[in-house]
């Protein structure tokens, strides 16, 4: 191994990977302190009036809170980060000497994608398979806390379609009791309604994972000729359980397992309640968000390894100002795909097409 480092990985490669995760990791730590200074102060009175302890604010709040914030903020800290030292590089000269020992810009190149793929790497695992678990830390302690406001957890007017054949109607549900008031479901085969079933009450079995339905009528359709029980007591399976009327707030899909997520997607796409684009565009952004890294390195060490008059003050400046310009077509992404203007997998890759073409400009007018 050590042969091998020697052999592909110089002194200047060691070097530059080492300034660039020093200071990554320097500037990410500063910037979630500032974070969490500025979220204490923010959020005393929840945490004072909802009696929290100290625990729970540590090892759960917080446990969710600084990953969620390092995931969010890696890309673009990693870009500020590339633009700082290697503007400091480029303004003590020491991009020159590099460039002028018959290395190329692709050459010079090297340890800075080296350095961001160990990010990357961390990243995607990290969105994948630790974000949502600490998400779901962070989530359970502010809805519990009162951070969404004082939501009223009754559920209303949800219509849901089981399978091909079956749609269900629940005008409101109570979580607090597990029960649901004025059910109707309807059975069809193709466009010709079968039974139609009316229940003024049901209620969740949480042991024999069922549904009791409470003085319901039955109307059977066979063509011209129909039959119609009433006052019947019935229990039922049902393919629905009391998480789907579960209040989702905004930030529930961010805290599904990659599993969960793809299960409700899966019924999602019988059931069209009208956020499988949101499903959709959580999950693939999971996967595409990482990449960012590649995007915001490349653009950084284009952008400021040229050495200009002001020392780092202007490539710092521009990287901010892009920054900031990252974060609200990343926003516009989303609203893209939940509005549907454009399908989800389309929508996570516009940030990093843009800036990936902005790179690639930027690539071509380096100094070389």
């Amino acid at each position: 191994m050590k042969e091998f480092l020697d052999k592909y990985i110089k002194v200047i490669d060691r070097y530059i990977i080492n300034k660039y995760l020093g200071t990554f990791v320097f500037t990410l730590g500063i910037f979630i302190v500032i974070s969490v200074v500025f979220d204490i102060s923010e959020h005393l009175d929840n945490f004072l009036s909802k009696h929290a302890t100290l625990k729970e604010i540590a090892f759960q709040y917080y446990a969710g809170f600084i990953p969620f914030y390092i995931n969010m903020l890696s890309p673009l800290i990693n870009f500020l980060a590339v633009i700082f030292f290697t503007a400091k590089m480029a303004d003590q000269t020491e991009i020159v000497p590099i460039l002028s020992g018959k290395a190329s810009f692709n050459r010079f190149l090297r340890p800075y994608f080296i350095a961001a793929t160990l990010i990357f790497i961390v990243s995607f695992f990290a969105n994948v398979y630790l974000i949502p678990y600490t998400n779901r830390l962070k989530n359970d302690f502010e809805n519990s806390h009162g951070f969404n406001g004082d939501t009223d957890p009754t559920k209303s007017e949800v219509h849901l379609q089981l399978d091909k054949h079956t749609y269900v109607y629940l005008q409101s549900y109570d979580p607090v009791v597990h029960t649901g008031y004025t059910f109707i479901l309807e059975k069809f085969n193709g466009d010709e309604l079968k039974q139609k079933l009316f229940a003024q009450t049901i209620v969740y079995d949480s042991l024999k994972k069922k549904w009791a339905l409470n003085n319901c009528t039955i109307r059977y359709v066979n063509g011209l000729h129909e039959q119609q029980l009433s006052g019947i007591h019935k229990d039922t399976v049902l393919d629905m359980r009391p998480s789907d009327f579960d209040v989702l707030h905004d930030n529930s899909y961010n805290a599904m397992s990659l599993s969960v997520l793809n299960t409700g997607i899966t019924k999602e796409r019988i059931r069209g309640s009208g956020v499988l684009d949101n499903m959709l565009f959580e999950k693939y952004r999971r996967f595409v968000y990482p990449f960012s890294t590649f995007v915001l390195t490349l653009m950084g060490v284009s952008l400021s390894s040229r050495k200009v008059r002001g020392g780092i003050g202007l490539p710092l400046g521009i990287g901010i100002i892009l920054c900031f310009a990252y974060i609200i077509l990343d926003k516009f992404s989303f609203v893209f795909a939940e509005k549907g203007a454009l399908p989800p997998i389309l929508s996570v890759f516009i940030p990093n097409f843009m800036f990936g073409l902005v790179g690639l400009y930027l690539l071509y007018k380096a100094p070389k």
